[in-house]
């Protein structure tokens, strides 16, 4: 198979709500529910030659704290590892906005 940058499906809001209810109850989350990260910094991946998309790879700082890993891809399913690679988010919490079915 090769990317052509369509991957994914969007989902209600309803199937969001159960899923990160689910992964905060289920004891995994080792305190962190959820990353932000900023427009700009996702646009630096985006905007590399032949990048179709992000792929998310889960992590553990030197602290032991979840983390996520955004890298670009291609349409051949490789990560373009010589470019942009972020991590770094604005977790929640602390930073999670107000309540409303996907934090709480």
């Amino acid at each position: 198979m090769s990317f052509n940058g369509n991957e994914g499906e969007q989902i209600t809001l309803h199937d969001a709500s159960i899923w990160t209810a689910s992964y905060r109850n289920g004891g995994g989350s080792n305190g962190v529910n959820a990353h932000f990260f900023g427009v700009e910094k996702l646009k630096l991946i985006l905007a590399q030659k032949d990048c179709v998309g992000v792929r998310m790879y889960y992590a553990k700082d030197d602290t032991g704290k979840p983390a996520l890993v955004l890298v670009g891809v291609d349409k051949n399913e490789n990560d373009l590892s010589n470019g942009v690679i972020l991590d770094r988010s604005v977790p929640c919490p602390s930073y999670c906005g107000t309540p409303n079915p996907l934090n709480s």
